[in-house]
């Protein structure tokens, strides 16, 4: 518990249109299971995504939350550009896109399963956000995983 404690203390946060307490970063926490003579056996990641930024919910903050926002944006499109050509059975997925899809890389391919919720609010006010990380699951769900290996344990 004190290693989520410690992540949660440097986590950045901030003040957007669209939230009081936004994430400004994503947030990756690893369980890395060894055998006894230190042979990794399994991985559970932990990733929680910052949500996409419109320049609409940032136009009235600092440079620094823009700056923020464009990175997360970045991010994000090269995790979906990343999804796209998983689902599409490319012969090469861009996981150079970003560091997000660089850690993500074994949680989309070889030996794993993936797992993903997506976190949507009822309220009118959030109805376009809402919309938009519905049809990023969608996305996520519709990978065909069918040329992989699956093991019944491994990242989730």
């Amino acid at each position: 518990m004190s290693v989520i404690a410690f992540g949660m203390g440097v986590r950045t946060t901030g003040t957007t249109g669209a939230n009081m307490d936004s994430s400004r970063s994503h947030a990756i926490l690893q369980i890395t299971f060894k055998e006894p003579d230190g042979k990794m056996f399994s991985k559970i990641s932990f990733i929680d995504l910052a949500g996409s930024e419109r320049g609409a919910d940032t136009m009235d903050q600092k440079k620094q939350t823009r700056m923020d926002g464009a990175e997360i944006n970045k991010s994000l499109l090269a995790l979906k550009e990343c999804i796209r050509a998983l689902d599409q059975d490319k012969k090469h997925t861009p996981f150079r896109g970003s560091k997000l899809t660089l850690v993500l890389k074994d949680s989309f391919t070889g030996n794993c399963r993936t797992l993903m919720i997506a976190n949507v609010s009822p309220t009118q006010s959030c109805c376009e956000h809402t919309l938009n990380t519905l049809r990023y699951a969608d996305r996520v769900k519709a990978v065909s995983y069918t040329h992989l290996t699956l093991p019944t344990i491994c990242s989730v």
